[in-house]
């Protein structure tokens, strides 16, 4: 070979070395951009193309061209992954082999050649890592895509055997997991952001209440309604042939503005009733207290207990409902939501000012008579009054009067059982659960259980959205 021939051969194999350098880069960052290109993204890039003013005829079809390539390569986006990581893989291996044709045509020794090859390949995995094309892919994935959406599509045309390949593996996991390809790479980038987060808290970089805040909207899409929800069972309702009156004196005593209105049964609902309709019907109207509950009714929200409390927070927001009505696979009344007990599952539990008297201990408050928070267990109220209750089937006081009553206790609710007359006497919390009962003797030993009260002609059960009428305006 003469010496010109080899100069010109040595640095031909310089320039295809370069080539095979930018290339694995531009593959790496192809590789990381088409696991994070949604179709959403794509599609919303195309209205927003095809309603521009502002670019030529030429330039937007230019750009819907490109936008289409990406389409395809997205809907095959595990196999044209795999064709960008095939290619950035050959690359560098192309390198070496490169370094080490070079340096045989200096008549280097088979020693320096090895060297030299391994060399390249380890300055090549350097500049890698210092040049990060991954976090280019990651940052700016739709503009990566678009830019280089001939490459990656040639890349992938290159290589049928892996699209074949991963075309069957898709099938597989689809058939597995009964998720669509955006469905998966929702949940991939839903853990990648759980990881995160996690980072950042073993960081010490945000506060931990802030942090646990990032981490329960992550968890959002997690939870299903039926886990923060008020079940059927302390549910407080009105039937539909009660009073404004009545309804009135419910919210009261309850302290709920936001109340269903049923018919037979808890099944057999019919409307929600909102204490801002009573009041602004009753205001400057004394006679409308006697109009029936029906008049004022709104029509209920159903969801079912099984969506997620992300799309059912969004769903009430865009609704500007704040109460929904929260359906079992049979159609039955399975509880009630709130928008409130979605937002509590990001900021936490919101108590109010009352809250402590749930967490106090049994105070004596006149001769034999105490006062005991809600959570008192039955064991210290037969110790306080030596006496036995025989009832195992309930742990707490407050369990105690709901049995005897029958119903969810609200304040006002009265009910004697062995000589003993339980008074709930007041509530606490945003869902304005009974928080203290009043314990007394009424002088009657062997009494047999009852559950009266002067009001409890009032609904049954149910459940508050705001606490107070001005919250709901």
């Amino acid at each position: 070979m003469s010496e010109e021939l080899r100069i010109c051969t040595i640095v031909a194999m310089v320039v295809v070395a370069v080539l095979f350098a930018w290339l694995s880069l531009m593959m790496a960052a192809l590789e990381s951009a088409v696991s994070r290109v949604t179709r959403a993204n794509l599609n919303n890039l195309m209205i927003e193309t095809q309603t521009d003013g502002e670019l030529t005829p030429f330039t937007r079809a230019k750009k819907i061209k490109r936008i289409h390539t990406v389409q395809q390569l997205i809907v095959h986006r595990y196999p044209t992954a795999s064709a960008c990581a095939f290619f950035r893989i050959s690359s560098n291996v192309l390198i070496g082999a490169m370094v080490v044709c070079i340096m045989s045509l200096l008549h280097y020794p088979f020693w320096a050649q090895f060297v030299s090859g391994v060399g390249a390949a380890l300055i090549m995995a350097v500049v890698s890592v210092l040049m990060r094309p991954r976090t280019a892919g990651s940052s700016k994935p739709l503009e990566i895509m678009l830019r280089h959406a001939t490459l990656a599509s040639v890349a992938t045309h290159l290589t049928p055997f892996i699209r074949k390949r991963d075309a069957d593996d898709l099938q597989h996991r689809r058939r597995a997991s009964e998720l669509s390809d955006d469905e998966e790479l929702e949940k991939i980038q839903l853990e990648q952001g759980k990881a995160a987060i996690d980072r950042l808290v073993e960081s010490n970089r945000f506060d931990p209440e802030v942090s646990q805040m990032l981490r329960n909207v992550l968890m959002l899409s997690d939870t299903l309604t039926r886990e923060i929800m008020v079940p059927r069972t302390d549910m407080i309702c009105i039937e539909q042939g009660d009073t404004l009156e009545s309804f009135l004196r419910l919210c009261s005593r309850s302290g709920f503005s936001r109340v269903p209105v049923i018919g037979s049964d808890i099944d057999d609902l019919l409307g929600v009733a909102y204490l801002k309709d009573a009041v602004r019907a009753t205001a400057f109207n004394a006679d409308a207290r006697t109009r029936a509950i029906e008049s004022i009714m709104r029509k209920p929200m159903y969801v079912p207990e099984s969506k997620p409390a992300d799309d059912l927070f969004h769903e009430m927001q865009q609704t500007r409902n704040h109460v929904a009505i929260v359906s079992d696979e049979y159609g039955g009344i399975a509880g009630m939501v709130t928008i409130e007990d979605a937002i509590e599952q990001i900021v936490g539990e919101l108590d109010d000012e009352h809250d402590h008297a749930q967490h106090a201990e049994p105070e004596q408050i006149g001769p034999r008579t105490w006062s005991m928070p809600a959570r008192t267990p039955i064991t210290e109220l037969e110790e306080i009054f030596e006496i036995d209750l025989d009832e195992d089937d309930v742990d707490t006081v407050y369990g105690l009067l709901t049995k005897l009553l029958g119903r969810v206790p609200i304040v006002g609710s009265t009910a004697t059982t062995r000589g003993l007359r339980l008074t709930a006497v007041d509530s606490a919390g945003r869902r304005k659960k009974v928080s203290t009962i009043v314990v007394e003797p009424i002088g009657v030993e062997g009494t047999d259980e009852t559950g009266t009260t002067a009001t409890e002609d009032e609904p049954e059960t149910g459940d508050e959205d705001k606490d107070t009428p001005h919250d709901e305006q």
